[in-house]
């Protein structure tokens, strides 16, 4: 098995990079909903409204992507200290070291990547 000390210490710093944003979002999220909660703006038809809705909807799916991410880099840790990581969680082939560069994250190959499973 190769050694995958050096994904580890990616993984573990894209986890630091990932908890330290969330509270940031949670706050824009927080602060977001007391402006439109302050107003009686119609977001439909005030322009003020409209920008606090996109202001919202954009720290939401932020927040939901950072989540989600951190949850991917979660799980490939938890597959490095269980001796699975570096393997398709589909097909059990070994993931090319090129993709894991790329994307330490991955429990998928190319292949079933392309196939939409990663």
């Amino acid at each position: 098995m190769p050694d995958f000390e050096r994904f580890r210490i990616l993984l573990e710093e894209e986890r630091e990079r990932k908890v330290a944003l969330l509270p940031a979002l949670r706050a824009d999220i927080a602060s977001a909903n007391f402006a439109r909660q302050d107003s009686n703006v119609d977001d439909e038809h005030d322009p003020e409204g409209s920008t606090i809705a996109f202001e919202l909807s954009q720290a939401s799916a932020l927040l939901k992507q950072s989540t989600a991410g951190l949850d991917h880099v979660e799980a490939a840790l938890a597959r490095i200290a269980d001796g699975t990581y570096g393997t398709c969680a589909v097909c059990g082939e070994d993931i090319a070291e090129g993709r894991l560069e790329a994307r330490p994250w991955t429990a998928f190959c190319i292949l079933h990547a392309a196939l939409g499973r990663g």
